[in-house]
């Protein structure tokens, strides 16, 4: 069943449309035409409002008791979430930058690191999170050796003769 609109708007229509042409944010446009659409008692109920606006119900809902309770200036700001939060600790970052600066017993991968902390400091990290925290904090990057000409000293080409008489079968 659906909630009939109250008109709880305090602004005059006048107002609430110049808000909405001087209003470069589209975010806070809907809310804007969601006070219109209320004040002008065009729709019956919140959901019929709701589906005007291409939004859920319970986000007209939501911006209707922001809007009853702390007043229009609340419902055109947008609270920004924050930073989130690091899954690694500073601890553990200090433990990874020593161990990644340490060239007598250095991290062989990716996996050592997360086996390293693992076994000896009871830490369990995810490997994709682990490798890019490394690749963001400490610009680590996966190592390989360059490749090398077989010419280049006379075991590589007696080794290199040897593995291929055996896959001949001389």
């Amino acid at each position: 069943m659906s909630v009939k609109t109250e008109n709880i708007v305090h602004e005059s229509l006048s107002e609430l449309n110049l808000l909405y042409k001087n209003e470069p944010n589209a975010r806070l446009r809907l809310r804007i035409k969601c006070l219109q659409l209320t004040k002008q008692e065009k729709f019956h109920s919140q959901e019929k409002i709701a589906i005007h606006l291409c939004v859920d119900y319970a986000t007209v809902k939501r911006w209707l008791k922001q809007y009853r309770e702390e007043g229009l200036s609340s419902l055109l700001t947008i609270k920004p979430k924050g930073k989130p939060k690091s899954i690694i600790s500073q601890e553990v970052h200090d433990l990874l930058d020593k161990k990644v600066k340490d060239s007598a017993n250095p991290l062989l991968g990716y996996w050592d690191a997360v086996l390293w902390l693992r076994n000896t400091h009871n830490k369990e990290f995810n490997y994709h999170t682990l490798r890019k925290y490394m690749i963001k904090h400490f610009k680590t990057k996966l190592k390989e050796p360059r490749k090398s000409h077989y010419l280049k000293c006379e075991q590589s080409i007696e080794d290199f003769k040897k593995t291929t008489q055996y896959l001949r079968g001389d």
